[in-house]
C-alpha cells in the first residue's frame, strides 16, 4: 500500500471532502507498516474497498414549522462496512452536517465499533436540521419525517442508529415511536438510545463519559498517576460532557472548565453536582449557551465569551463536542500551561496538526475511535438486552462496560507500544480496529 496514492485517487474522486479525506489519512498512515507485512490485504485490496462505504442513502425531509411553514432538510444514512455485523453508528443533527461529514464519522465507526469486540459493522448518518431555538412539537414532527424515509434501510439486524451531536433521548423517542408506527413492529433493537421503561438500557446515556474517563484513568495509571486530584477541562456541555464530568468527580478529580458555541465557562472550585444537573437542563433549553452556567452559578462559574477550554490551565484536557475544535494554536497554549494529558471524547476532536504538536511534547494522546467508545459498546449491550427481552441492572451494565474499555485500552497498547517504551495510542487503536475488519473481509470473499 502507497498512502500518497491512495490519497491522491480520493481527492480525485471526492474533491472538497475534507473531514472524511482527514480521516482516511489519519489511519492509512498509522496502519501502513502492518498492512505491507500482509501480502494478502494487498490482493484482496482491502484498503480500496474498505475506504468507500457500502452505500449511501440521501433524502429529502419535509416537515412543518409552528407557524405552518413548510420546511426542507436533507437527511442521510451512511451504511459503510458490516464485515463484523450489522452497521452501528450514530444520527447527527446540525445545520453543518453534510456527506462528507458522515462519511468520516462512518470510516471512523468501523473501527471504534472494532475495537469493542462486538459484532457491530460501522454507519452513521443525520441531518443538517438544527434543533437549537426549535420547540419539543417541531423536532417531533422532523423526527417522523425523518424517519417515514429512512425506516426501510434500518432494524435491529441490518443498521441500528443511535444518537450523537442533537439527537438524545427526546429525539430518539420520536424517532422510534415513528418507526414502530411506520413499520408496524416492536422491533427494540432498531434503534439504541432509548428511555430505560422501553427498550433501553441503564447507564447508556452516561456510557460515553463514563467510558472516556475509565479510558483516562489507565492512561493516567502508565505513567503512575492517580486521576483524584487531577483538573480536567471538558468543551461542550451535552450529554457527553455530562457523564464524563459525572465520573470524573465521583473519582475526585476537579472539572474546571465546560464550553459552548458562544464561550467558555471556567470553574476554578470545580463542578459540583448540582452543577452538572444543571447541565440536563441547559441541553434540554435549546439554547446552546455555556453562559447560563454562569447566570445559574455567579461566584462559582465565569463566563468568557468568545474563549475556548483550552485557554483554562488543565491536567487533563478533553475535547467532548465536535470534530476539529482543538487547533494547533490551542495544542500549544495547553501545552505552555502544563497540560497532562489529551484525551478526545468527541470524534475526531483534534485536528491533525494538534495531534502532531501534542505527541512532539511527549505528552500522551488518547484518540476518540478508543475513548469515546464505551457509548457504542453500550449500544451494543442494549441490543443484546432487547434480543433478551430482558434488561441488566446498572452495576451488570457498568461492569461490563468497563471491562470494555480495559480492553481496548490493552489493545491500543498491544499494537502502539514504541520501541523506547512510549505509546503511540493512535497508532495502537487504528492497528488493532483495523486486523479484526481486515481478517473478516478477507475470510468472506470479494464482496
Amino acid at each position: 500500500m502507497n498512502v500518497q496514492n491512495i490519497m491522491t485517487n480520493l481527492e480525485a474522486k471526492h474533491p472538497g471532502e475534507s473531514e472524511y479525506l482527514q480521516a482516511v489519512r489519519e489511519v492509512l498512515e498509522s496502519i501502513e507498516e502492518v498492512y505491507n507485512q500482509h501480502p494478502e490485504f494487498e490482493k484482496a485490496k482491502i484498503v480500496e474497498r474498505l475506504v468507500e462505504p457500502d452505500r449511501i442513502f440521501k433524502f429529502r425531509v419535509v416537515w412543518v414549522d409552528d407557524k405552518g411553514q413548510v420546511q426542507v432538510n436533507l437527511g442521510y444514512r451512511v451504511q459503510y462496512n458490516a464485515a463484523l455485523g450489522a452497521y452501528k453508528g450514530g444520527l447527527r443533527f446540525h445545520p453543518k452536517v453534510n456527506e462528507s461529514m458522515l462519511k468520516f464519522l462512518g470510516f471512523e465507526q468501523i473501527f471504534k465499533n472494532s475495537l469493542t469486540n462486538l459484532p457491530l459493522g460501522g454507519g452513521k448518518g443525520g441531518s443538517d436540521f438544527d434543533p437549537v431555538g426549535k420547540s419539543d412539537e417541531e423536532i417531533m414532527r422532523f423526527c417522523q419525517a425523518f424517519m417515514y424515509e429512512l425506516w426501510r434501510n434500518i432494524g435491529a439486524d441490518q443498521d441500528s442508529p443511535a444518537g450523537d451531536v442533537g439527537v438524545g433521548g427526546r429525539e430518539i423517542g420520536y424517532l422510534y415511536g415513528a418507526y414502530k408506527k411506520i413499520a408496524r413492529e416492536h422491533s427494540t433493537g432498531a434503534l439504541t438510545g432509548k428511555s430505560y421503561g422501553w427498550g433501553g438500557s441503564l447507564m447508556r446515556p452516561e456510557a460515553t463519559g463514563f467510558g472516556a474517563i475509565y479510558y483516562v484513568v489507565r492512561m493516567l495509571k502508565e505513567k503512575g498517576q492517580d486521576i483524584a486530584g487531577k483538573t480536567i477541562a471538558l468543551s461542550g456541555f451535552g450529554n457527553v460532557a455530562w457523564g464524563a464530568a459525572t465520573k470524573a468527580v465521583e473519582l475526585g478529580a476537579k472539572v474546571v472548565a465546560i464550553s459552548g458555541p458562544d464561550g467558555v465557562c471556567e470553574i476554578p472550585g470545580g463542578i459540583t453536582k448540582e452543577m452538572i444537573d444543571y447541565m440536563l437542563d441547559m441541553r434540554a433549553s435549546n439554547r446552546n449557551k455555556v453562559e447560563d452556567m454562569a447566570t445559574k452559578f455567579p461566584g462559582q462559574a465565569k463566563f468568557t465569551a468568545g474563549k475556548k477550554s483550552w485557554s483554562v490551565k488543565c491536567d487533563i484536557a478533553c475535547p467532548s463536542a465536535f470534530q476539529n475544535e482543538l487547533s494547533e494554536a490551542d495544542a500549544k497554549e495547553l501545552i505552555a500551561n502544563g497540560v497532562q494529558f489529551v484525551a478526545e471524547i468527541s470524534n475526531m476532536g483534534c485536528q491533525a496538526e494538534a495531534i502532531h504538536a501534542i505527541q512532539a511534547a511527549g505528552i500522551p494522546f488518547g484518540p476518540g475511535k478508543a475513548v469515546n467508545a464505551g457509548g457504542v459498546a453500550t449500544s451494543g449491550l442494549e441490543i443484546a438486552q432487547n434480543a433478551q427481552h430482558y434488561n441488566w441492572t446498572a452495576e451488570e451494565v457498568d461492569q461490563k462496560l468497563h471491562k470494555i474499555m480495559n480492553d481496548i485500552y490493552d489493545m491500543c497498547v498491544q499494537y502502539g507500544k514504541q520501541a523506547d517504551g512510549s505509546i503511540n495510542y493512535v497508532k495502537g487503536a487504528n492497528i488493532a480496529g483495523f486486523m479484526r475488519v481486515a481478517n473478516a473481509m478477507l475470510a468472506q470473499g470479494i464482496i
